[in-house]
């Protein structure tokens, strides 16, 4: 995934990894449109863990970002659709 964002390579959107945000260290940022990405793993889907990513969300949420969940098996076996999916909602129309 970083392969496709850094260096402004995704239709020159910014991100930055590992990005501290409300006390949450986020997997990938783009400051300038307030996007958030997180690749999740199989842990993600545990009960107990749901509702930590939940109230997570709904934090950065609550500060203007707007989340992106993708998981990791989505993104190996997908990657454009993905980097498609973040295009669009970055506000950035038309095919990557």
């Amino acid at each position: 995934m970083w392969n496709e964002l850094r260096a402004h390579r995704l239709m020159g959107l910014g991100f930055r990894r590992q990005f501290p945000i409300a006390g949450y260290i986020v997997d990938f940022a783009c400051p300038e449109k307030r996007l958030v990405v997180e690749v999740d793993g199989s842990q993600h889907g545990e009960a107990g863990r749901a509702g930590a990513d939940g109230a997570r969300t709904n934090r950065l949420q609550q500060d203007g970002w707007t989340v992106l969940r993708f998981w990791n098996d989505e993104v190996i076996r997908d990657i454009d659709n993905v980097c498609q999916h973040i295009v669009i909602t970055a506000g950035l129309a038309g095919p990557i």
